[in-house]
């Protein structure tokens, strides 16, 4: 019999409406109830000013640390699931606001790209609000391509990111 193989991934979550930090912390309940999957580690939430268009509100983000048996698609289609559910609608507009974004930002030490996926997400390396509070739960990560995560911290300025309010 094939031994199960558990993967460590680990998930971005924002929100900028609808009450932002309720809108994270039912996130990462519904992530602890993901078939296949626990819930490891949350970090702290924190507060960041939009990436996109700037006449939105801020985000509030955290990072998630869970171990699965999914695969990497179905874990992402678990993500949408939660993002619907919350009221997401995806739209044309890239970077406005949401009720709710989950981004599969690691998968072990997968590295995948095709029409649906890219990990590592495309923007964990350069992004404040992804970088600090994956450092929260994973300080001594390292990327699969080698980066350790304190170098990338050590290179990426706040950029107005501070801790929610609890």
């Amino acid at each position: 019999m094939a031994e199960t193989v558990q993967i460590e991934a680990y998930v971005g979550l924002g929100s900028n409406l609808g009450d932002p930090a309720a809108q994270v912390k039912h996130a990462v309940e519904a992530l602890g109830a993901v078939p296949a999957t626990r819930l490891v580690a949350c970090s702290r939430l924190y507060r960041s000013r939009p990436m996109g268009p700037q006449d939105q509100p801020d985000y509030v983000n955290a990072v998630a640390r869970l171990v699965t048996t999914l695969s990497p698609h179905a874990l992402l289609d678990a993500l949408q699931q939660i993002e619907s559910a919350r009221g997401r609608v995806r739209g044309p507009e890239r970077w406005g606001p949401r009720t709710l974004d989950l981004d599969l930002l690691l998968y072990g030490e997968e590295v995948i790209g095709d029409a649906r996926l890219t990990v590592p997400h495309a923007g964990l390396k350069e992004r404040s609000f992804v970088l600090y509070p994956l450092f929260d739960i994973a300080p001594e990560l390292i990327l699969p391509d080698g980066t350790e995560l304190k170098e990338l911290l050590a290179c990426c300025p706040r950029d107005g990111l501070t801790p929610a309010a609890p």
